[in-house]
């Protein structure tokens, strides 16, 4: 089953044991929607609450009960199997679901395939890795991002074009 990592566990919160965890996703919501985390051994964390504490999330979970506990889970990266992620809504998707995907010019020739998503706090702009030279970076506009093509496993793009002159 796939795995998707949440976030990772910075420190306890508390002498109860909450966990301080750096979300290492966008959707926090997901740590508020899921009923439970799992450590890289495998253990289930069933998550009792969740809730944003400025830029991290503090969560309860049923098996730590002290300080001493959390701490000991420090720096542990937290998942979900996939399966269980909620549905997102048509024209929403997971990160996870699109990386290694191929991404494919307007003609259908090769580009590169999906590496990441960068947060630029206006919007998010998609790290293409080519199959030669340095990473391309696209704006998630409908300009640029032409078709998320999940069933048949590919993405469709149309890159800015770029007036040598204006970039000197």
């Amino acid at each position: 089953m796939q795995k998707v990592v949440l976030g990772q566990i910075v420190a306890p919160h508390g002498v109860r044991g909450d966990l301080r965890i750096m979300p290492l996703t966008s959707n926090t919501q997901l740590f508020m929607d899921m009923d439970y985390l799992l450590l890289p051994d495998e253990r289930r964390l069933h998550i009792v609450k969740a809730r944003p504490h400025k830029n991290i999330m503090l969560v309860t979970v049923k098996e730590v009960t002290s300080i001493e506990e959390a701490e000991m889970l420090r720096g542990q990266k937290v998942s979900v199997y996939r399966e269980d992620m909620p549905e997102l809504p048509e024209g929403r998707y997971y990160v996870g679901d699109l990386i290694g995907l191929p991404v494919l010019d307007e003609e259908g020739g090769q580009i590169g395939v999906f590496k990441d998503v960068l947060q630029t706090g206006s919007r998010d702009v998609y790290v293409i890795q080519p199959p030669e030279g340095k990473d391309i970076l696209v704006a998630n506009i409908p300009e640029n991002i032409r078709e998320i093509d999940l069933p048949n496993r590919r993405i469709i793009v149309r890159l800015p074009e770029w007036d040598e002159e204006e970039i000197r």
